[in-house]
């Protein structure tokens, strides 16, 4: 049987490909955001797994905004990368596995979530940089990677507790495929930022920090907030938090906290690493 062994938070902001592009993550500006991963790098070498989920929001690469799913799973057998305008060359195709990704979807539909399957899947920075950031950047992986797309983009946006749901589905589904294989789930976005707007560069550490306890001991306490109060206090950005909760509802509840880390500002964004082992 398929065994959840852990999962992961990270930002995935373009300049963090940026900053790997040009050699810049032992600078001043970068040095404590990038250090911040080296224990997450450590517990990838030592439990390694052989499908990573990767729970991010597509930025108009894959589906604009005529077409929004709100809950997108690639069920390809390889995803591409293309340039979306950041300046990126793009990364080599990512391996995924077909056969995993329907048995999710079927488990996922069966759990009464109308998840869009998508045989063909172009990913951008939201799932590439994640990736990059943890297991380098390599020509071919070991592992294969699967994106799973939740819309934050176009309002309305799922509610915190429907991502929770979904992740609790999400563990259901990856625990009941025959196969030995071992899965990590990564939650990425957020934290607290806005783009635009007279609260372009709005950042909240104490709610950023807060939200890393919680959504680590006590998940269900983030549910309480409304999409808009979770705005209010983090951005109109921010909302991408709500991406973690996948990952998290996925989880044990008694998953251990094996690493914890907060940088801000980087990129006028809010980033937290969580490293939560599910063995």
């Amino acid at each position: 049987m398929a065994k959840l062994i852990g999962g992961i938070t990270t930002s995935h902001i373009p300049a963090v490909g940026n900053a790997i592009n040009n050699g810049l993550t032992q600078t001043p500006y970068w040095k404590r955001f990038f250090d911040g991963y080296k224990p997450a790098h450590q517990w990838l070498e030592d439990n390694p797994a052989d499908i990573v989920i990767v729970v991010y929001n597509d930025h108009g690469l894959n589906f604009f905004l005529d077409k929004v799913p709100t809950f997108a799973l690639g069920c390809a057998a390889e995803y591409f990368n293309e340039d979306e305008g950041w300046g990126l060359p793009p990364r080599p195709p990512f391996p995924g596995d077909a056969e995993f990704s329907w048995h999710l979807a079927e488990s996922l539909v069966a759990q009464e979530f109308d998840i869009c399957t998508c045989q063909e899947m172009k990913v951008d920075h939201g799932f590439v940089n994640p990736i990059r950031v943890l297991f380098g950047d390599q020509e071919q992986y070991s592992q294969k990677f699967i994106p799973l797309a939740v819309n934050t983009v176009q309002h309305p946006v799922p509610s915190a507790k429907r991502c929770l749901d979904l992740g609790v589905a999400l563990g259901r589904a990856i625990e009941s495929y025959p196969e030995d294989v071992r899965v990590t789930i990564l939650g990425t976005g957020g934290m607290s930022h806005q783009l635009q707007g007279e609260r372009a560069g709005f950042i909240d550490v104490d709610f950023d920090l807060e939200c890393m306890d919680k959504i680590a001991s006590e998940p269900e306490w983030f549910t309480q907030f409304s999409n808009a109060e979770i705005m209010a206090r983090s951005g109109s950005e921010g909302i991408e938090t709500i991406m973690w909760l996948v990952m998290r509802g996925a989880l044990r509840a008694d998953a251990e906290i094996v690493h914890k880390h907060y940088h801000a500002p980087i990129s006028n964004t809010g980033a937290g690493v969580l490293v939560l082992d599910n063995q």
